[in-house]
């Protein structure tokens, strides 16, 4: 009985959520932890967790199972720092680009990534890492400005294997595996 009202309770929480931001391009199993600042073009996939106290700027799109911990910010890119003459407070906004986040990714607390930049599927950004360039697929960032610490898997055999298990995985399969594995 109370697995049925959780559940209800989280689809309640998504579905106020959705609507509060106005977000018509997020999948309904994205769940948000908490009030956040979130722009209402957000193009989220499934199974998407946004912790609370998150900042989304424009044109972000992020991919299925990926979680965003408390407080992760997709800033920056705004304001334009390089006209002679003018403070940078008076020179106005350059266009937001494009920022996406992949799929199966981690994005710790208090992790900032700037806009334009991609962060590959896999990855897994360090708590307070400041992310100012593209990643590398199923990598593990952390620092300021982030620097790849080391690959998510020791082996090529162990990355194939986990692309491959994951891709098009259900949220029934993702149980039976968390039974297998005792988690």
């Amino acid at each position: 009985m109370n697995t049925i009202i959780r559940k209800i309770g989280r689809t309640v929480k998504a579905w106020y959520f959705r609507n509060r931001y106005h977000l018509r391009n997020v999948h309904k199993t994205v769940y948000f932890g908490g009030p956040s600042k979130i722009s209402s073009d957000l193009v989220a996939e499934n199974n998407v967790y946004i912790g609370p106290g998150a900042l989304i700027y424009p044109h972000v799109t992020i991919k299925s199972f990926t979680i965003l911990a408390n407080n992760v910010s997709i800033i920056g890119g705004d304001h334009r720092y390089d006209i002679v003459g003018l403070p940078v407070g008076y020179t106005g906004r350059a266009e937001m680009k494009r920022t996406t986040i992949g799929h199966d990714c981690w994005l710790g607390a208090h992790s900032i990534i700037m806009c334009g930049v991609n962060i590959a599927d896999g990855c897994i950004i360090a708590a307070g890492a400041v992310v100012t360039k593209d990643t590398e697929p199923y990598c593990i960032y952390g620092g300021v400005p982030a620097k790849k610490i080391k690959e998510r898997f020791n082996s090529l055999v162990d990355l194939e294997r986990h692309r491959k298990e994951i891709k098009g995985i259900t949220i029934d399969e993702i149980k039976n595996r968390k039974l297998k594995y005792n988690i």
